[in-house]
């Protein structure tokens, strides 16, 4: 009992609404029940170091909710089960572009009416990544983590509650605990996109893949893996560079590009020197924008549907569903190849 209802010292929630915030999770988890006593103001003021009129306010405000009743002379008791605390959502991208945006209002559009979103980045920082999630940890009642890091992330993840972690793009295997996930299944959605699009990749001599280093672009090791085997297994000239630079382009070969940055810089080059794309030269670039669907006449793509992914984020977060689902991934042919 002592255990069930915590007091973070350190958030920036006002210690009432934490109470009340933790009395709705612990029924809505199934930890109290109907008909079972909470700790006493004394008690809970006691263990929590938190002033008794806080704790009357906090289980006031549950009163006249319904959620509890007070019995003269005995102390507080769960009145009602059937309570749904208003979802109050931490999200974490690692930076914002255009596809983000189509994940985050696709998320937002199909949450039930109150809930709160807030939004973060870290930037590929790792200490910043760490430091919101620690900050937070009990400001909110739901996670919603990208944890774009080419390295173990797992000892900060595991200090959230596994019923409150959604882990979205990117698949974090050591991870541990009942968790819900909506992942890219980076290696195989790669290496497929690409063999449905060989007979478009045979018209070129040689297929580079553009890891946009230095910029704000996570490339996934998956990735990496997926087009080397790609390339092995369909014995096409593949190279794998850093860095865009104009100079690499050459004709009768196909570029494979991450970020949006270079994906503008390679347009303005071909418009220069006179070179057709889909004809002279290939371009694939990764994650679909409206923007690419227009651009050039469009601009083929790989891309995972990210409507798809807030579609079915807001249905793990709205059910309290702890499943894995890894989401839908293609290549999407446009004229740039």
């Amino acid at each position: 009992m002592r255990d069930l209802i915590k007091i973070d010292a350190l958030s920036k929630q006002p210690k009432y609404q934490q109470i009340l915030n933790e009395v709705i999770s612990s029924i809505e988890k199934g930890t109290l029940n109907h008909g079972q006593q909470l700790p006493s103001i004394s008690e809970l003021s006691s263990w929590q170091n938190v002033a008794k009129v806080t704790v009357a306010k906090a289980y006031e405000d549950l009163r006249k909710r319904g959620v509890i009743q007070a019995k003269h002379g005995k102390g507080f008791y769960v009145a009602n089960t059937a309570v749904k605390g208003a979802l109050n959502v931490f999200l974490l991208f690692d930076t914002l572009n255009a596809y983000k945006e189509i994940l985050y209002f696709a998320l937002k559009s199909r949450l039930p009416d109150g809930s709160q979103l807030s939004l973060f980045f870290h930037h590929y920082d790792r200490a910043l990544f760490d430091d919101l999630i620690t900050n937070n940890l009990n400001n909110y009642n739901y996670f919603v983590i990208m944890p774009h890091f080419n390295e173990d992330v797992s000892a900060t993840l595991n200090r959230i509650s596994k019923d409150r972690l959604v882990i979205i793009d990117k698949a974090a295997e050591e991870v541990s605990g009942n968790y819900a996930a909506v992942f890219q299944d980076f290696e195989n959605d790669i290496y497929s996109a690409l063999k449905s699009g060989l007979d478009l990749l045979k018209k070129y001599k040689k297929l580079t893949l553009v890891l946009a280093k230095g910029q704000f672009q996570f490339v996934p090791d998956g990735i990496i893996k997926g087009f080397k085997r790609f390339c092995e297994d369909f014995e096409m000239d593949c190279q794998i560079a850093d860095q865009f630079s104009d100079d690499m382009i050459r004709k009768q070969e196909a570029y494979l590009l991450f970020a949006d940055r270079d994906l503008i810089d390679f347009v303005k080059h071909v418009h220069r020197t006179g070179l057709h794309l889909g004809k002279d030269v290939g371009l694939i670039s990764y994650d679909d924008t409206p923007m690419k669907e227009i651009l050039e006449g469009g601009i083929t793509v790989i891309s995972t549907d990210f409507e798809q992914m807030g579609q079915t984020l807001s249905k793990i977060i709205d059910q309290k569903l702890t499943t894995k689902t890894a989401n839908p991934s293609s290549l999407i042919r446009r004229k740039s190849l």
